[in-house]
């Protein structure tokens, strides 16, 4: 009976650390022959693989390949690719299965496996658990299936992108990709719509010297404010590790969260086809909601995670979907999946129709005060059944003010705080927002208050 790490099978995808015990060779393959096996079930044999610039990534690609073949999945290994590019592949060559080997915005000596069995499908828990039964159980199809590779995806996906953008005047971008997947493709793409690009880390090194492959870092936000304000640029952007999550600074070098700029990307869709709705997960602010109203919109709140925002989005026929975690889905005349490319080209050309600067812009949209993503330690084992108890105990204080579509969101007339266990790491998330900074102290003081009480919760806030 094969043996994997359960802690891997998270919420809706496949994730933990490189070493004997959880992602390693090995195990991958035998992900790769249960993918392969839960695949066959829905009578999907073709699969387009790719992988992240993680210095391991390859290698586990080469094993999860192999575990597919031998399960008789026949495979396109489009090589190294930014996630975004991975989910445009499965449309341009048609196939409904896709694996993406990456460890997302998580640090180095993570990997994980982001698998789809559909068009801008991945999986979700249901899937999950079944894929985690099939390697309990070893109920593997055998095969031999067939493998190819293509080394032309990124020149098709920029031919795609490219004309549904319209850039009305020269603007000056400086981006950070963390030395992550993304410089490979991100400077050019911004260049040939018509950008002036000032490259922040754009090389790509294993190691990630500089900082973490991850824009809502405050180290890696303060590096792309400082950056901004030196070059007089128009906008900072950074891209997580395998460039489907985004990160903003305005000129003034301010950070712009990603829920923030939804607002110009719902303004920009909700023009485009107006009374749309647009879906938005528990952590985005206050401001987002306020402003698809006012715009004639419909705000659909969601469970925070890419899976969760794509099958709403879709259920919903949503003109954009996003969470503040920097997954932006601009549905309107595109595909159904996150592309933090396609949003930040989204972006600027919504900026190019303006004639006021990023930041007077956002001036002119419901101002909140809001925490960048808080985690404090709690081991995978025991987080939900905490959460559990949390919500619990919010919702005997606060009623019908607890929002538990995922943790408990407690909402208040001039401000919000959120608790919820993280799907990918062994933390919980928070957020807090306010009208005021003095009310955001109050609403975390009444949150730290709630925490203090279960022991199992670590005591440091940390910058998620």
């Amino acid at each position: 009976m094969a043996q994997l790490e359960k802690t891997m099978f998270r919420e809706y995808d496949i994730r933990g650390r490189v070493n004997d015990k959880e992602i390693n060779e090995a195990s991958a393959e035998i992900i790769g022959k249960a993918f392969a096996s839960f695949l066959n079930r829905r009578s999907v044999k073709d699969v387009v693989v790719g992988y992240d610039a993680r210095e391991y990534s390859e290698r586990l690609k080469d094993a999860i390949v192999k575990g597919m073949l031998a399960s008789g999945a026949n495979i396109t290994d489009v090589g190294m690719v930014i996630s975004p590019v991975l989910y445009f592949a499965q449309y341009h060559f048609k196939f409904k299965g896709g694996a993406m080997i990456t460890a997302s915005h998580n640090p180095n000596g993570w990997s994980g496996f982001k698998l789809g069995y559909d068009f801008s499908t991945t999986l979700l828990p249901d899937d999950i658990q079944e894929m985690y039964k099939i390697v309990l159980e070893d109920d593997f199809v055998s095969g031999e299936g067939e493998l190819k590779k293509y080394e032309g995806i990124n020149d098709d996906y920029k031919n795609y992108i490219l004309p549904k953008i319209n850039l009305k005047k020269k603007i000056k971008v400086v981006v950070d990709c963390g030395n992550g997947t993304a410089g490979e493709i991100v400077p050019q793409v911004l260049r040939e719509a018509g950008c002036e690009v000032v490259e922040k880390f754009c090389d790509i090194d294993f190691n990630f010297p500089n900082h973490e492959p991850n824009p809502t870092l405050v180290e890696s936000q303060e590096i792309l404010a400082k950056t901004v304000l030196k070059e007089k640029a128009d906008i900072g952007l950074g891209y997580d590790g395998d460039g489907d999550r985004i990160g903003l600074c305005d000129e003034k070098g301010q950070v712009v969260f990603p829920d923030n700029a939804m607002i110009l990307l719902a303004r920009l869709a909700l023009k485009a086809k107006p009374g749309s709705s647009v879906v938005f997960d528990v952590k985005a602010s206050q401001a987002l909601i306020e402003d698809i109203k006012a715009h004639g919109g419909k705000p659909v709140m969601w469970k925070t995670g890419h899976s969760y925002i794509k099958q709403k989005s879709k259920e919903v026929d949503a003109v954009l979907g996003g969470e503040g975690s920097g997954h932006i889905f601009y549905r309107y005349g595109y595909y159904d999946y996150d592309d933090a490319v396609f949003a930040s080209l989204k972006i600027l050309e919504y900026l190019t129709t303006q004639e006021k600067p990023f930041s007077e812009i956002m001036l002119n949209t419901p101002q909140y005060i809001k925490t960048p993503t808080i985690h404090v330690d709690c081991a995978d084992e025991i987080k939900y059944e905490i959460i559990e108890k949390l919500v619990e105990e919010l919702k005997k204080v606060y009623g019908d003010k607890v929002i538990d579509i995922n943790g408990a969101r407690v909402q208040f007339d001039d401000g919000w705080f959120l608790v919820r266990a993280s799907s990918n790491m062994p933390v919980m998330t928070l957020c807090v927002e306010a009208k005021t900074q003095e009310r955001m102290e109050e609403l975390k003081e009444i949150l730290k208050g709630y925490l203090d009480k279960h022991p199992e919760i670590g005591k440091e806030w940390k910058s998620g």
